[in-house]
């Protein structure tokens, strides 16, 4: 990847934090917020979510998702203003949930428009798009990044990812496909909701803001999966492999193998099946084929879990747990698109 990119700030809200450094230890505790939410399923079994104690269980949309993006663009906001002023341009790049019943195009442009109002409150006059969805979408905004970057050395580029699944539309829709955890679905997952947001600049750049190196990203790829969840002929992990493969072709392979994945595995049989063909195909990058999914502590965040990925990968890098110098986030959309981000530990640290 060309050319470098350094996190230089990090944001979240989760249903276990208020903010990065929470959510990650929660994550580390062992600590779930995964109950019963207030949602009769049409035959009446109880529904288990992650749902965020602060917002009001009635909201939906982006009355839910508002609030979930303003804290954690607030939060990267005043990590920023401990540097020095910025003059350069500044991007906010988002990745948003894929179209489903409970969320539409509408909705999107909608969001767009929040968080151009959320910056413009925050004092920051930053381009804001879209620039992916699902679970892998901000893989994909990482590489929007990268080019942005590499066309002008001074921008800074905002990596946020907001989602929830706590919609009536969406439960209803997700329930009729046999999607989430509940008694007699035995390959479902745990509905949640959260934001993440990341800060990608040029090494020189950070230096003359006075920012903190939190992580180096040695490797980003996107790709395209064909046998999807509904597929008869199940998984391969073939898109997954290639993404795992292209973000990690910078690496002197063996002495520079991944230590620690944070992976979006969710309790769905297609992703641990994918996982499985993934580690099959890529066994050399990897130092131990264990992997963190914080899914069962968050429930499946979604279009947030790259962002939040990323940010336990630094977290684990700032408070020296970390099992090395190295950690892989990797998630896939329901679309097809699958993704993979290298992160490393920053000399200084």
């Amino acid at each position: 990847m060309n050319p470098r990119l350094d996190v230089v700030a990090i944001g979240a809200r989760t249903p276990v934090g208020h903010d990065a450094a929470s959510s990650a230890a929660a994550v580390r505790a062992g600590i779930a917020r995964c109950s019963e939410y207030p949602f009769a399923t049409p035959d009446g079994a109880p529904l288990i979510a992650a749902a965020d104690a602060r917002i009001d269980p009635l909201l939906e949309g982006n009355a839910r998702l508002e609030p979930l993006l303003a804290s954690a663009l607030g939060e990267v906001a005043r990590s920023l203003t401990r540097g020095a002023p910025h003059q350069g341009p500044q991007h906010l790049l988002l990745a948003l949930p894929e179209p489903r019943p409970g969320f539409g195009r509408r909705d999107a442009g909608e969001l767009v428009g929040f968080a151009h109002a959320c910056l413009r409150r925050l004092g920051i006059p930053a381009d804001v798009r879209v620039a992916g969805h699902g679970h892998a979408g901000a893989i994909e905004a990482v590489e929007q990044a990268a080019r942005l970057v590499a066309d002008d050395a001074d921008a800074l580029c905002w990596i946020a990812g907001v989602d929830s699944w706590l919609h009536a539309d969406t439960l209803l829709w997700l329930e009729d496909q046999r999607r989430c955890a509940q008694p007699g679905v035995r390959s479902g997952f745990i509905p949640g909701e959260a934001a993440g947001c990341i800060v990608l600049a040029r090494p020189d750049l950070r230096r003359r803001l006075r920012l903190p190196g939190l992580a180096v990203v040695r490797g980003v790829q996107t790709a395209q999966e064909t046998h999807l969840r509904t597929s008869e002929a199940g998984t391969f992990g073939e898109g997954m492999s290639d993404a795992v493969a292209g973000a990690a072709s910078g690496l002197r392979l063996p002495d520079e193998q991944v230590d620690a994945l944070y992976s979006d595995i969710n309790g769905e049989r297609y992703r641990s099946e994918e996982w499985g063909f993934v580690a099959m195909r890529t066994a050399a990058v990897w130092k131990s084929l264990q992997y963190e999914a914080p899914a069962d502590r968050w429930g499946d965040v979604g279009a947030a879990s790259v962002p939040l990925g990323a940010i336990l990968g630094v977290q684990s890098f700032r408070r020296a747990y970390a099992p090395g110098p190295r950690a892989m986030i990797t998630a896939g959309s329901d679309g097809g698109l699958r993704g993979a981000l290298l992160l490393q530990r920053p000399a200084s640290s």
